[in-house]
This record gives C-alpha cells, structure tokens and sequence, in this order.
C-alpha cells in the first residue's frame, strides 16, 4: 500500500504525507498481529519511524533506502544485550510492499536526553556522560567482523580519501563563508589520521556514528540513562569517528564534559583530529554547528578545535 519513493521528488511527495503513509503503516501493523494498535508518528529522524502502542516501534526504510534496515536490524541484533544500557530489541523485519523494508523493535523507556537535558542537574549531567562514554567504550570493544558484510566503508583509507577531495564543496554547498572554506585544505592536510588497519589497537571497530543526545534516553527518576538506539547509520572503522557526534551533540562545549567522557572511556583524542573527522564526517555540516555551539575565541580552525573538542 506504499507506493515505491526511488527519487528525491517522491520522497517528499510520500514520506512526510500522513494520509499516505498511515493505510500502508496500519496495513503493515496487521500483517505484524498488531492490528487495532494505537500509532504515534515520532517527529524527529529521517525515517518514518512510529510509536505502536506503548511496547513496539515501527521504523520503515523507503524504496531508495531500503538497504538501511538490513543494517539497523542485523547491528541492532548483534548489540543486544551486550552493552551496558538497554538497546530496542529486535522483533522483526523484513520487505513490505514496493521495495520497502521494515524494522519492528522494542519501545526503550525514558526521555529523549536531548529534551531532557535542561532540566538535568549538572550532577546528574556528569553521572550521564561517564555512563555514556562506558556504553561506548563497550560498543566499540565488540567484534565487528560479524557484520562486514553489511556495513561499509570497506576501506577506510579510500573513504577518507573520498571525504578529502569533497570537504570544501560540501561546506560550500552547506553556505560556509569563504574565510572558513580555504582553511579547509590546510588543516587537513596538517592532521595525521590512522591509515587503513592502522587504528586502536590495530583494528577497525563498531561506530554508532551519530552517538548524541537525540540518541540516548533517559529516565528521569534518578536521571539515568536507559538506553541507545538508532544503528541505522553504523560503521566500521576508526573509534575517533565516533568522537564527532560525542563534542558536537553529547558535550557541546559544556567546560570538563567531554574530557569526563573520555576519561570514562578510557582513551583522550587530539582535538585536531576531531576537528578533521568533524570536516570529513558524511553528515558533517559546519554552518550550523557554528550556529549551535561555543563561538572560538578567533576565527581558525585550530581555535575551533580546541574549542569544541579539548
């Protein structure tokens, strides 16, 4: 009942029209034995992702993206029970109609820490990080062999070659003023980053690559955290990547979190080397991170670093 969406045009034409989406979502809850079940739609995330009554989440991967939930689903299996907080536990998944794939996992309990967290006494705060970076570290000390066959880049050395020839276009088409844009190529070049089977310990590891608050609940008896989800985006390579969405989205700047966190983690990371996966990341977008935290004290990359990331 879902129509195919193997182009941008129809996937806004499809995926954000709840008279579309909602026959083809109760018609899949049917087929699920979840018939008659109350649906909320969360309106956070890139994928049509809904509430199915107060026990299961619903998450459809269109057409175009359907490979994606073969992604969450197998790395949403392997994490289970293996980390220090709850993950959703996988029910199901599969294809529906037209190329759609679906994914049926636990509801985690809790808030949103993103939502949560100006409400949170800095005690509390810090207890959180310290839990978040251990969850982590875990992760990341899980065997990610099991799982190459479904997650990239492969190569990491030719990733980031990649990333390296597009960084300036993609802050430029991202609207980044000119005096940032030509710092770009300098920096990176001045950044040593691990080469192919060169990182930690050798070897590439298991990374969530959008680790944030948007992605960690809370409960807010006792403020604990309670759980990690969303591993549609997962990787395999250098622990540092992970690093990124940690200062850019967990500490943000916050003065003694983010060396909490990695003291918690047990491993300190350059600043500059952050800054360098922040501008080779695949989702990285630097005008808006300028928006949403701490101003540098000079406008340099290098002061950026040390900024966000020290």
């Amino acid at each position: 009942m879902l129509p195919e969406v193997k182009t941008d045009e129809e996937w806004d034409r499809v995926v954000p029209d709840e008279a579309v989406m909602r026959p083809g979502v109760e018609d899949l809850c049917r087929r699920l034995g979840l018939a008659g079940a109350p649906l909320t739609r969360y309106s956070e995330g890139s994928q049509p992702v809904y509430a199915v009554g107060d026990e299961h989440v619903l998450k459809l991967f269109p057409t175009v993206c359907a490979e994606d939930g073969v992604t969450e689903a197998r790395v949403l299996g392997h994490v289970e029970g293996r980390l220090p907080v709850p993950t959703p536990r996988l029910h199901d998944w599969g294809t529906y109609e037209n190329g759609w794939r679906y994914v049926l996992m636990s509801r985690l309990p809790g808030e949103d820490l993103a939502v949560a967290w100006p409400r949170i006494p800095h005690a509390d705060r810090e207890r959180i990080v310290t839990d978040a970076a251990e969850t982590l570290a875990a992760l990341h000390a899980l065997d990610p062999a099991p799982l190459a066959d479904v997650l990239g880049p492969g190569d990491w050395t030719a990733f980031l070659d990649r990333q390296r020839a597009g960084a300036v276009a993609r802050q430029r088409e991202r609207e980044l003023p000119e005096s940032w844009l030509e710092q770009i190529p300098g920096f990176l070049d001045s950044v040593e980053l691990p080469a192919d089977g060169a990182t930690d310990a050798g070897q590439h590891a298991l990374l969530h690559t959008e680790f944030m608050r948007q992605h960690l609940i809370v409960a807010p008896d006792g403020w604990r955290l309670t759980g990690l989800f969303d591993f549609e985006p997962a990787m395999i390579g250098d622990r540092a990547y992970d690093f990124v969405a940690v200062g850019l989205f967990v500490t943000r700047g916050e003065p003694g979190l983010l060396a909490r966190f990695m003291k918690a983690y047990g491993r300190t990371y350059d600043p500059r080397q952050l800054l360098a996966y922040t501008l080779l990341h695949v989702y990285s977008n630097l005008p808006w991170y300028l928006r949403e935290l701490p101003a540098p004290p000079e406008p340099t990359l290098d002061a950026l670093a040390e900024t966000w990331f020290a």
